[in-house]
């Protein structure tokens, strides 16, 4: 059975980008960039706005605000243009220019669940925030990993994660800082009917 990864990388305050800053808010260091090639080979769940994105730096389009890529940036988009892509769209037609990327116009959440049941490797989602948020409600995430750097985008910040959330109990599993500020923490979540009424003694 396969097994599912949330996998966010995000701003302090939850969000998970800001408009000016560069990828990884350009503050990615060697200890975070040795990890990311570190990690296992996975399948790439995504919608079709993180799909149009993504593509479209995979096809040489610059972010808003950069004159061209910084090598770390390239290097990220390099590695996900050679990763097995799924996409979920009802509006993205055939056949998607993005190499490795299957289109799925089914049910999501229906989709994952029998991926997971049939498959055996890694599914990991990529972006794609309402994605995120179906997948949890639906208690088909396995792990809920956040990568938190250190800056807080109250100004300029775009893509709040959390909102529309349902309440969700974590249990960590683990937790790890990069060049002494970039922290991961990973947890197992539990989606919860209402709030706990009290804390186990």
């Amino acid at each position: 059975m396969s097994e599912l990864l949330v996998d966010f990388i995000t701003s302090l305050d939850g969000y998970a980008s800001g408009e000016g800053w560069p990828g990884f808010w350009g503050l990615e260091g060697p200890e975070y960039l040795a990890w990311l090639t570190e990690q296992p080979e996975v399948t790439y769940l995504m919608g079709a706005n993180t799909y149009r994105l993504m593509s479209g730096f995979a096809a040489g389009q610059v972010p808003s605000g950069q004159d061209e890529f910084r090598p770390e940036e390239e290097s990220s988009v390099d590695e996900l243009s050679q990763a097995s892509k799924v996409v979920f769209s009802s509006s993205l037609e055939e056949p998607l220019t993005w190499a490795n990327s299957t289109l799925v116009r089914d049910d999501a959440v229906e989709t994952v669940r029998a991926m997971k049941s049939s498959g055996s490797g890694l599914l990991s989602t990529i972006g794609s925030l309402s994605l995120c948020r179906s997948l949890l409600r639906a208690g088909l995430v396995d792990r809920f990993r956040v990568v938190m750097f250190p800056v807080i985008t109250g100004a300029t910040g775009q893509e709040r994660i959390y909102d529309g959330y349902p309440d969700v109990a974590l249990e960590m599993v683990e937790h790890r800082t990069f060049d002494g500020r970039i922290q991961l923490v990973e947890y197992k979540p539990r989606v919860l009917d209402r709030p706990p009424l009290g804390v186990p003694a």
